[in-house]
């Protein structure tokens, strides 16, 4: 969900400096604006319900990412700055410096991201429950470059929320950019499908042993068709249809990095058994998601029922 939603308010920001006019700058910002911070929901949901059902992985896993987490938290407190403070000056120079704030919060997020996804499927370090290795050791020629992966498709999944939720110029814009970087995306896909087998001999197995090359085909030739009808969607200029098959894409990815690999917490160290709290804690715990998940799924509905339709350039604060 977070990387659903939160993933193209920072695309949006990976692109606003190439905005064709300051007015259409002005457009991107009020498309995102009704839903940064509720998107950022599900960050915050992730890390607590990480710390809550699997108090070892998060034990291990935050001083392994100790680097790229506070890269992360400062770019984000850089974009939350950025929309606040743009809307309250009338200056262009001043807009200019937020302007800034807003893009480089946003590379550095997004790339933050993508450098924790490329060392988290490496694996970590670990010796008796606890990281081991150097904070250093997520930063890597495969991690760098899944953080440059992530960008693009970022990228790709704000310029289609832009084509949805802006019109003329900024639309048409978005759309020429959004063609481009379909093929970054799927060089990006192929370069991460081809290089993530051959980190662990468990994932190599798990795609290529048996019969199982079989049974997983589907999903990198779903993928290579959610690639197609996207391209097809772009050249007949829908609007909608682009997003939700960017969306579609990531899904297919992301279950991709799931089955290689499940079914653990920790690559290739800690399973999700192992790493679970004790059963009382997650009994608690269901009690609670239980009560607050629908609420919040209840309320990101209505906000995006809300504020449907185009934005507009003017102030919306």
């Amino acid at each position: 969900m977070y990387v659903f939603l939160d993933g193209f308010d920072l695309g949006v920001g990976i692109l606003f400096p190439y905005a064709p006019t300051h007015q259409c700058r002005s457009k991107m910002m009020n498309s995102v604006v009704p839903f940064w911070d509720g998107n950022e929901t599900w960050l915050v949901l992730g890390g607590g319900g990480l710390f809550a059902a699997f108090p070892l992985a998060f034990s291990i896993i935050m001083p392994a990412f100790y680097i790229p987490i506070i890269a992360m938290l400062l770019g984000l407190i850089f974009r939350g700055v950025a929309f606040e403070f743009r809307f309250k000056t009338e200056s262009k120079k001043e807009q200019a410096i937020w302007d800034f704030s807003f893009h480089i919060g946003s590379v550095i997020a997004t790339f933050s991201q993508g450098i924790m996804l490329g060392a988290f499927i490496q694996g970590i370090e670990v010796e008796d429950g606890t990281f081991v290795g150097n904070s250093f050791d997520c930063i890597n020629s495969f991690s760098l470059m899944t953080g440059l992966a992530l960008i693009f498709g970022y990228s790709l999944l704000g310029s289609t929320w832009l084509i949805m939720k802006t019109d003329r110029r900024t639309a048409e814009w978005s759309r020429r950019v959004a063609s481009s970087l379909v093929a970054l995306v799927a060089i990006s896909i192929i370069l991460v499908s081809c290089w993530t087998p051959f980190l662990n001999d468990r994932i190599y197995d798990k795609w290529f042993s048996g019969s199982n090359i079989f049974y997983l085909a589907p999903i990198p030739f779903a993928a290579f068709l959610t690639i197609c009808f996207l391209v097809r969607s772009l050249i007949k200029k829908r609007e909608k249809q682009p997003f939700i098959l960017t969306i579609l894409l990531f899904a297919l990815c992301y279950l991709g990095l799931v089955i290689s690999l499940f079914p653990f917490v920790v690559p290739y160290q800690i399973s999700f058994e192992q790493g679970a709290a004790v059963s009382t804690s997650l009994s608690l715990l269901l009690v609670g998601i239980s009560l607050i998940l629908p609420i919040i799924l209840c309320y990101t509905a209505y906000s995006y029922y809300v504020f449907r339709g185009k934005s507009s350039h003017g102030k919306m604060y």
